[in-house]
């Protein structure tokens, strides 16, 4: 799995939808390639309510495969001491054919998901996938949380209601945020990390951040 360079576009798909006992099987065509994107979903839970969307963080676990020698070239649980990884889906984070496969995904659920050369490493390749190689990967999604930009948390941050976020509120939920997972940081580090935020997303430069502003994924509605 490999970040993209460019920002994840919009993609309008074609699905399509070819149903057999087990698995059943579906094909997602990205407008910008005219290829699809195959998905095989080899094991549903019985609750499968909730279920990825754009924007959401995923923690997966995947192996990697070319489909021409059948050959892996990557497997989460041998590498990072063998954690899974998180991501967040949809954004450019993962190559656009796990973009793409893995949207609607639900906690337990496990896919093989079948990827083009043009939405995967293309005509160059990378480390150990070769140029224009078509590859597979087996995915088994364990958790979906809230993504970092979504309406919940701004909703959250905004602590006066007002529907903007200001530099103060930010940095006090960056606060709130490294207490939960218990861990230390500067004053600096949250002070750093707010000038950014401020830096790429005000846009008007007025000191607060709008919705428009803050969610980037344009998934959510107030």
């Amino acid at each position: 799995m490999c970040k993209m360079s460019p920002r994840f576009t919009f993609y309008s798909c074609l699905i399509l939808s070819l149903q057999t006992l087990n698995p059943f099987i579906v094909l997602i065509r990205a407008n910008e390639s005219n290829q699809d994107v195959k998905i095989e979903v080899t094991f549903l839970p019985e609750n499968c309510s909730q279920k990825a969307k754009r924007g959401d963080m995923l923690n997966a676990h995947y192996d990697g495969y070319l489909v021409n020698d059948g050959s892996q070239f990557y497997c989460s649980r041998s590498t990072n001491t063998g954690h899974p990884h998180w991501f967040v889906l949809g954004v450019g984070e993962v190559i656009k054919g796990l973009d793409l496969g893995l949207n609607g995904m639900c906690p337990g659920e496990k896919r093989k998901v079948t990827i083009p050369p043009s939405l995967a490493y293309g005509e160059k390749g990378k480390g150990p996938v070769p140029p224009n190689a078509t590859v597979v990967f087996e995915v088994e999604l364990l958790y979906i949380s809230r993504g970092p930009r979504s309406i919940e948390a701004f909703k959250e941050i905004d602590i006066d209601n007002d529907k903007a976020l200001t530099k103060e509120e930010i940095k006090e939920y960056l606060r709130m945020e490294a207490k939960k997972l218990n861990t230390q940081k500067d004053e600096s580090y949250f002070d750093d990390v707010v000038a950014d935020v401020f830096h790429k997303n005000d846009h008007n430069a007025d000191g607060t951040l709008s919705l428009k502003e803050y969610n980037v994924y344009d998934h959510d509605e107030l």
